[in-house]
């Protein structure tokens, strides 16, 4: 059902309402007219009714508004079963008063009547009513053919009831057609105003709509044109002609592009204000009509202008920070080398002894300096990685080497805290295409990050592995995990989870250092972990230079249980199956 306005806008009674009251006072009226007609014979002429045929004739009549009422049908029309029901009780009420030739014969009429009368002329609805009144009249004559026609009433309760009938078909036919031309003038009425409405609302509208034919020439424009575009030019000169002759090629390819796709965008700068931006909409509506809308787009263009250039100086400013923090990275190691050099030397005594006290502080100095040491390095390797000006050193090497001298070199710091450092590695050469450092260092990395948070008795697994051209390192941990907040996070620079007391032991570079080695790869940084059960980290890079067909592990699953074939280290903690 489509809703009518008014000319304001404001939604009116739709006609189906009025349709269904319409069908309830008929049907009302059906059933009244009928029984108040018998009760006034009665009342009138009781001793002139020869026999109770009449009022059960006229007590038959109201039988389909009766059976719409029960259905609860809408309107009170002749189709499906209400038809035949309407078709029988016309032919029964005029056979019980002499067929054809009785005062009921009119009556067989009814359904076509009551088809035009409820609402605006339909023509499937008018056919619906002639076959049922046509169905009552044949009935009506085989039933008087067959001699089953009941004897018609005197010749005045004839004439009356005739002349009754006759009257109300009239009516009912008179009344329909002017109700049928009143809704046909109103429903012409409403579509002018909503029509009128629509149209407000087309010119007043804050953008510029057009009809255009397939070549950009304007039929129809609706609405207010922005800054430097006159209806006029648009008219005479079509879309192409009010953009700047460095502008039309794109209208052009946009035009094309619509009818290819079925839309398309484009923007460009009006001839007459060359200092404005223009934002084009188009879509294809049929092959001789695209719709198109054009609105002022200035502002928007001038917040990306100031964007683009937020996000140029923050490059720069990043940029600019990487190769000052590579500098001074490099400038900080030189003197730094000569204090870890001088401080081993009194550590070894080797220029005369020293008090224990001063070797003591020797070793610390040594130590401090080691993992100052360590922090710029990750810092220089993070900031050429930023400033994109790290470079892999790529070559052929079996992976294996670089795991084993990174496990060799971490194996005192997991015995001083007594957790278990496991590797398990391929029986046979699993050959690699990368750099070398950057495999080793983000072992180093991932490993010195799960031994920082392995409690004691702990244990942290190696495991690589390669199927196809992707290499698989994963590094799993039976340490205190990352809490669901934090994971998130990880693998940004300088982000680090845990407490204070977890944060203070490192600089939250290690992650990120092996995710931006990993994505210099051309692989990834797979994270997962779960508080109180460990964290896994697993690294996949497309970096193995003769494909293999042996399986890969799900990244998140580690076997839990490493047996099988292992690498054995020159370590006591590092043996078949440890």
């Amino acid at each position: 059902m489509v809703p009518k306005w008014d000319n304001q806008g404001n939604r009116a009674v739709s006609a189906d309402r009025q349709g269904k009251v319409w069908s309830f006072s008929w049907r009302l009226a059906w059933i009244g007219v009928p029984l108040l007609a018998g009760l006034i014979l009665v009342a009138i002429a009781p001793s002139n009714i020869s026999s109770p045929q009449t009022l059960l004739a006229l007590l038959m009549l109201p039988v389909p508004a009766i059976f719409s009422f029960v259905k609860g049908l809408d309107r009170y029309e002749p189709k499906g079963l209400s038809a035949a029901i309407w078709s029988l009780t016309c032919a029964a009420s005029a056979a019980l008063t002499g067929g054809l030739n009785g005062p009921f014969a009119a009556l067989c009429l009814a359904p076509l009547a009551a088809s035009i009368a409820p609402s605006i002329l339909n023509e499937r609805r008018v056919a619906q009513g002639a076959v049922a009144a046509l169905v009552a009249v044949i009935a009506t004559s085989f039933i008087q053919a067959a001699g089953l026609t009941g004897p018609p009433p005197p010749a005045a309760i004839s004439a009356a009831i005739g002349a009754m009938a006759g009257i109300g078909l009239a009516l009912t036919l008179a009344v329909g057609l002017i109700r049928n031309q009143r809704m046909v003038s109103a429903e012409q009425r409403q579509q002018v105003r909503r029509a009128v409405y629509v149209q407000s609302l087309m010119e007043y509208q804050p953008n510029l709509v057009m009809a255009l034919s397939p070549d950009g020439q304007a039929r129809t424009v609706f609405g207010t044109p922005p800054t430097g575009v006159l209806e006029v030019t648009l008219l005479n000169k079509g879309l192409e002609g009010i953009a700047q002759l460095s502008d039309r090629p794109a209208v052009r390819a946009a035009l094309n592009a619509s009818a290819l796709h079925g839309e398309s965008v484009a923007r460009f700068a009006p001839e007459m204000a060359p200092d404005r931006t223009i934002a084009l909409s188009l879509r294809h509506k049929s092959p001789d009509l695209i719709i198109g809308v054009l609105r002022d787009a200035t502002a928007d263009r001038a917040r990306e202008v100031q964007l683009e250039e937020a996000r140029a100086d923050a490059e720069s400013r990043a940029a600019g920070r990487s190769r000052f923090l590579a500098n001074m990275s490099h400038e900080l190691r030189t003197p730094l080398n000569a204090i870890m050099g001088f401080s081993d030397m009194i550590r070894q005594r080797m220029f005369g002894p020293v008090s224990d006290r001063y070797g003591e502080y020797a070793q610390l100095i040594h130590e401090s300096g080691g993992h100052l040491l360590d922090l710029i390095n990750d810092l220089l390797d993070m900031s050429k990685i930023e400033a994109e000006r790290f470079e892999l050193n790529r070559e052929d090497f079996d992976s294996r080497e670089a795991i084993t001298a990174a496990l060799r070199l971490m194996r005192v710091q997991a015995d001083s805290a007594e957790i278990k450092l496991r590797g398990v590695l391929p029986p046979r050469a699993l050959e690699i295409d990368a750099d070398r450092r950057a495999l080793k260092q983000i072992v180093l990395n991932l490993v010195s990050n799960a031994l920082k948070f392995t409690p004691k008795g702990g244990s942290v697994t190696v495991v690589i592995h390669g199927v196809g051209s992707m290499f698989e390192l994963i590094v799993a941990d039976t340490g205190v995990g990352i809490a669901p907040e934090d994971l998130a996070r990880l693998g940004r620079p300088y982000e680090q989870a845990g407490d204070a007391h977890g944060r203070s032991r490192g600089t939250g570079l290690g992650l990120s250092l092996v995710r931006g080695l990993a994505e210099l790869h051309g692989g990834e940084m797979i994270l997962e972990s779960r508080q109180g059960a460990g964290t896994s980290v697993t690294v996949r890079m497309p970096v193995i230079s003769k494909p293999i067909e042996t399986p890969m592990p799900a990244a998140n699953q580690p076997p839990p249980e490493l047996g099988g074939n292992v690498v054995a280290f020159s370590s006591p903690r590092l043996t078949n199956g440890e």
